[in-house]
């Protein structure tokens, strides 16, 4: 049975390689986690506030939906960004693309998801790579973002920026 997953990015230059390269890459003391994505699963990309770097101006936003395509692997040569080496990934298809610097509120809809039990502290737990969510709440957040997606082409090009070192 397929699981839908939050993809949790945190810099500007990975976001334009996850989108634009339909790619997801983890850090090595992630990969464990990162294994517990499936071929099939659905994710939702989300980027945090300082994502862009401005957390006083930005909001944390979900932006995308799409499917896993490929298992989680060793990359052939780790993808870096800044001073960070990711070691892990795979393959994504991104099925709809929020206009840049747009997308679905998550901390408006943090009181109706389950997966944030005390919503006072609902950040903390956006801490990693990915958060797997309840059908509940993966139904919540799918309904929210699909009015806001664009299709993947009309949309990609806006975050073509940095480029990841390999």
């Amino acid at each position: 049975m397929s699981c839908a997953h939050l993809l949790i990015i945190g810099d500007r230059a990975a976001l334009s390689w996850v989108v634009t390269e339909q790619r997801m890459a983890f850090p090595p003391g992630r990969a464990k986690a990162a294994r517990t994505l499936e071929e099939g699963d659905e994710v939702f990309l989300y980027t945090t506030r300082g994502c862009f770097r401005n957390p006083t101006r930005d909001l944390g936003r979900v932006i995308a939906r799409a499917s896993v395509a490929s298992p989680v692997r060793p990359l052939e040569e780790p993808v870096v960004f800044g001073d960070r080496s990711f070691t892990e990934g795979c393959r994504l298809e991104v099925s709809g693309l929020a206009t840049f610097r747009e997308g679905l509120v998550l901390r408006d809809l943090v009181p109706r998801l389950s997966v944030f039990p005390d919503p006072a502290t609902w950040s903390v737990r956006m801490r990693r790579a990915s958060l797997e969510l309840p059908p509940a709440d993966a139904n919540l957040v799918r309904a929210e973002l699909e009015p806001l997606l664009c299709p993947y082409d009309e949309s990609a090009g806006a975050y073509r920026w940095e480029t990841a070192s390999a």
